[in-house]
């Protein structure tokens, strides 16, 4: 059981992918958007040479127009663990959507129930006001919760604001399970860089994604007869585009926008990370190559 975590684009699915052949295993991507099919350029998903050569799961799992929670993965993805296990494979999961890490190693929160009207109130509110006003609301009442939220992410901002409305108490209150001992004995190994060397990187792949094609995949997800998700349309990448294609900001504007947002995501996820414990980092260096990355793995697995 091993679970490589890091921020975006730090390399974790080119090791999963590399290990994975040489040690019969299987993926599991931990990855909030990765779900939706057609939604492949912004994702970053595996290229279908890759998926020909090691079996995914929890990809391309439902549609755009489709709510998937964070239920949902626990359900899909224990249920892939299983299966793999079943075959006598070794299982790597491997991820940068924090909250599903979390749930993976740790199982879902005990939290309170939910109440229609407040979260209607509060939907209201994020589209009257913006969502940035119901963020700014949470950094108050709970700056512990808003460090792991991503300003875009509407319906975890909306939750945490209804459960405190709701027991006057905040989310991260609740969630203190989470330092239990994980389900499963995994064997969690993290990449990290130097933030300069995590940037250049991210701003690499975001060039990739608009080279690749991400205008014409949004236009056309948007041309679908089913409309996009709340959850799918505040993707990274898809949420700028969107705007873009509106007439709101020029091409230009949109690139540095998604640059900008993925740095955001990646300071969330660092914070996420220094939560969790018993992560073996391996700290790289900008010129090492994926061949080396994977040697450094294996190392680490042999001495564990």
């Amino acid at each position: 059981m091993i679970l490589i975590l890091g921020v975006t684009a730090s390399g974790k699915a080119r090791l999963a992918f590399e290990l994975a052949k040489q040690i019969n295993a299987e993926i599991i991507s931990i990855d909030s958007m990765k779900v939706y099919r057609r939604m492949d350029f912004g994702t970053a998903k595996p290229s279908p040479e890759h998926r020909r050569q090691v079996n995914y799961h929890l990809i391309d799992v439902v549609e755009p127009s489709e709510s998937f929670s964070v239920a949902a993965f626990l359900d899909l993805a224990n249920q892939a663990v299983e299966q793999i296990r079943s075959k006598n494979k070794t299982v790597i999961a491997v991820g940068g959507t924090a909250l599903y890490i979390k749930a993976m190693l740790f199982g879902l929160f005990e939290g309170p129930g939910s109440d229609h009207s407040i979260r209607d109130q509060l939907k209201q509110n994020a589209q009257d006001q913006g969502i940035e006003i119901l963020y700014k609301q949470l950094q108050k009442i709970d700056p512990e919760a808003a460090q792991r939220i991503h300003l875009n992410d509407s319906k975890r901002i909306i939750r945490a604001l209804e459960v405190y409305q709701l027991t006057t108490k905040p989310i991260s209150s609740f969630q203190m399970q989470w330092n239990a001992e994980p389900k499963y004995d995994w064997t969690i190994i993290g990449l990290r860089r130097e933030k300069q060397a995590e940037n250049k990187r991210m701003n690499a792949r975001v060039k990739k994604m608009i080279e690749a094609g991400l205008i014409d995949e949004v236009r056309s997800l948007l041309a679908e007869e089913k409309p996009l998700s709340e959850q799918a349309r505040c993707a990274i990448g898809y949420a700028e585009i969107i705007d873009h294609l509106n007439g709101k900001t020029t091409l230009d504007e949109t690139v540095e926008l998604i640059k900008k947002n993925t740095r955001k995501l990646a300071k969330s996820q660092r914070t996420w990370f220094k939560t969790f414990k018993n992560v073996n980092w391996l700290d790289l260096q900008p010129d090492e190559s994926p061949e080396q990355i994977l040697e450094k793995a294996k190392k680490l697995l042999d001495a564990i």
